[in-house]
């Protein structure tokens, strides 16, 4: 006699379940600030992300406040894409316009593959809250050396709004597929 599946409880299960079914629990995350003013004390956007992950579930193996200069983006990338446990890392700040905003090419240089999708919505949802404005926002995610890298600006409300509305929801998700 072979066994057969419930077509209910087959059915209970949503092809997105099915799809995440193999997503890790947790996360083992690094989170940068990029500011050439901020420091650990004062550094409230990377609090909040920290925060966030851990309420959520996720580890914070690693914290960095650095300038915003290339070279210290690409150390921390470096450092952690060759830390074995480390699964994802979540930047902040230097995502503008402005001269000194170098985090997304620094960032960009290094994306083996790009997730065009998060920018995208990113700038769908900040346009809510913020109009027109979200315009200007380069914030970004890719994949690095099997991990997944997020890069948002540095205020709070758009930490709050990435981490809670875009990298939460899937974190586990994307770490998991990482590993096929």
């Amino acid at each position: 006699m072979t066994e057969s599946r419930s077509p209910t409880a087959a059915a209970a299960r949503s092809p997105v379940d099915e799809h995440k079914a193999h997503a890790p629990p947790r996360v083992r995350c690094v989170v940068c600030t990029v500011s050439d003013s901020k420091t650990p004390e004062t550094d409230t956007s990377g609090r909040l992300i920290r925060d966030l992950l851990t309420a959520g579930g996720h580890e914070v193996v690693s914290y960095h406040v650095i300038r915003d200069e290339p070279s210290e983006v690409h150390a921390v990338i470096h450092q952690a894409c060759t830390h074995p446990g480390v699964q994802a890392l979540i930047f902040t700040g230097g995502t503008g316009i402005a001269p000194r905003d170098q985090t997304f090419e620094a960032i960009d240089a290094l994306l083996e593959k790009r997730l065009p999708g998060f920018g995208e919505l990113f700038r769908l949802l900040s346009y809510q809250e913020i109009g027109s404005a979200a315009m200007l926002s380069r914030a970004q995610a890719g994949i690095r050396a099997g991990r997944a890298v997020f890069s948002l600006p540095g205020s709070p409300a758009a930490c709050r709004l990435g981490v809670e509305r875009l990298i939460l929801p899937e974190l586990s998700h994307i770490a998991g597929l990482l590993t096929r």
